[in-house]
């Protein structure tokens, strides 16, 4: 009977296992020095191993030649737990078992020792999915368990977990695996299956894997079944509805070089083929990405035929960095908005005008103005155009330095304001009506201030100066010291003493 290449596959201990260095070699040194933690804790993405690797340590923890890191895999432990068949070893999917109920359910069988191993080991696959009864029930037997009890956990968002319980485990973070790594063993594989393959079909199901192994299994699975027992690159490119990377090289060049007509070709190419162009704008930002590395690190190596590492290296010498840039910029932003538009080819396709109508302005370039001798002042018949090949001349003033250097004669020197804040001595008053008798707090060194004369004013706010022994208001109004009011009292009094006599000698 058929079996998938995923399971066929499936690592059977830490050498065989791929891309998860890390996590053997901690796990390996664990077992050989018998420093052996209770509770372990795998996350990451699908598909990179985290059940797997639990699977291989609780092998490795009730393998009949004793705990070793190297599982003999002929005893009848081995051999059950690769059928899986191992009454020992508990394995329970978390997402349809989240009651409490469940979990208490499990929680009644971990007193009593394992059956046939040397261990009782509890696998549970998507931990995060138990609800929060669950692990509050699961926190006391988690930190204390038996000493023939071991947990193994595994999930895809270990976010989700309470912190709770991710303080009591051990925990691995695996990777998702390199393009590198997935191909190479794919290679591997179809060279046991004896399955003929082209190089760049491979390296398109590692990328369209996303660093997933077990994804890139079912896709070479797809491959050879859609290629008649054969994986060739154009087979591959029409079962995941993939564009040639070539067509995104001259869709580059087209719009690079200003060439409407061919990228209008381009685009209705890509309509005909009625691609998904979520796709092609992800193929369009990474070999954005790749010709930027390239600028910056030619020895990088590239992974591809050598007709297209030639067009790479090509178009990276021809585009500048700053086009590069603004290119990726206009893709990126496009491929966030894709999903706002009507539909999804007019957001590509707009993203791709964007691209066509806008590139940055090199030192090179300048703006020039064509003149119109009519003499209507507006600009009805006049255009402005880019010159970008005439590099300007050391005596030729160009267009925005002229209109700089009007701009600065035409501003006027604005008249300079006293500063009231300057004169520390001058004191304000705020009156709500005029010809107001204000009381002044006066330093001993002056005078006592009598009284005040006000003379008219349309402003309630009357500035206040110290002059010596004069008392003075800024601009019109006008104070009196001491003296003067003195001599205005005298003044009365002769007067009034005048008023006196006369009517006396009535």
């Amino acid at each position: 009977m058929y079996q998938v290449l995923a399971r066929k596959y499936r690592p059977r201990n830490f050498n065989e296992l791929v891309g998860q260095n890390h996590v053997s070699r901690a796990l390996t040194s664990a077992l050989e020095r018998g420093r052996l933690h209770h509770a372990y804790l795998f996350t990451g993405t699908r598909g990179v191993g985290k059940t797997t690797i639990a699977r291989i340590l609780a092998k490795c923890l009730n393998c009949e030649t004793g705990v070793t890191s190297t599982p003999c895999e002929v005893c009848d432990t081995c051999r059950a737990v690769n059928e899986g068949r191992f009454i020992d070893l508990i394995e329970i999917d978390a997402a349809s078992r989240t009651r409490v109920e469940d979990t208490r359910e499990l929680l009644d069988n971990v007193p009593y020792a394992p059956t046939q191993g040397r261990f009782k080991v509890y696998l549970i696959d998507e931990v995060h999915m138990l609800s929060t009864h669950s692990f509050n029930a699961l926190l006391k037997t988690l930190e204390e368990p038996p000493v023939h009890v071991k947990f193994l956990f595994a999930t895809t968002d270990p976010q989700k977990l309470p912190i709770t319980v991710v303080s009591r485990c051990l925990q691995f973070t695996l990777r998702p695996l390199d393009i590198t790594e997935i191909s190479e063993h794919l290679t591997d594989i179809l060279a046991k299956e004896k399955v003929q393959y082209e190089p760049e079909a491979l390296w398109q199901i590692a990328e369209a894997a996303q660093g997933s192994l077990r994804d890139s299994l079912s896709l070479t699975d797809q491959a050879i079944a859609y290629g008649q027992g054969k994986v060739a690159q154009q087979d591959v490119k029409d079962m995941l509805g993939l564009i040639d990377k070539s067509i995104i090289y001259d869709l580059i060049e087209a719009i690079h070089q200003n060439r409407s007509q061919q990228v209008s070709q381009l685009l209705l190419q890509f309509r005909k083929q009625a691609l998904d162009v979520s796709l092609v704008l992800d193929q369009l930002v990474s070999t954005l990405h790749e010709l930027a590395l390239i600028q910056y690190l030619p020895d990088l190596s590239l992974k591809y035929s050598h007709e297209i590492n030639l067009k790479i290296k090509k178009l990276a010498q021809l585009i500048s960095a700053q086009d590069l840039q603004l290119y990726y910029q206009i893709a990126s932003k496009g491929r966030s908005e894709i999903s706002w538009s009507v539909t999804q080819e007019q957001g590509f396709e707009m993203c791709v005008l964007r691209m066509l109508a806008f590139r940055p302005l090199s030192i090179h370039e300048r703006p020039v103005v064509i003149e119109n001798d009519d003499t209507d002042l507006t600009p009805k018949n006049s255009t402005v155009h880019i010159d970008r090949e005439t590099k300007p001349s050391n005596n030729e003033t160009t267009f925005l330095d002229t209109i700089a250097s009007e701009e600065i004669e035409s501003v006027e020197e604005i008249p300079e304001q006293p500063n009231l804040e300057e004169n520390k001595a001058i004191i304000n008053f705020n009156v709500s009506a005029e010809h107001s008798l204000i009381a002044v707090d006066v330093p001993s060194s002056h005078q006592q201030l009598d009284h005040v004369k006000l003379d008219n004013t349309d402003d309630d706010i009357f500035p206040f100066s110290l002059d010596g022994d004069d008392i003075q208001f800024i601009g019109s109004h006008t104070a009196l010291s001491e003296s003067e009011s003195e001599s205005e009292s005298e003044s009365e009094s002769e007067s009034e003493s005048e008023s006196e006599s006369e009517s006396e000698s009535e």
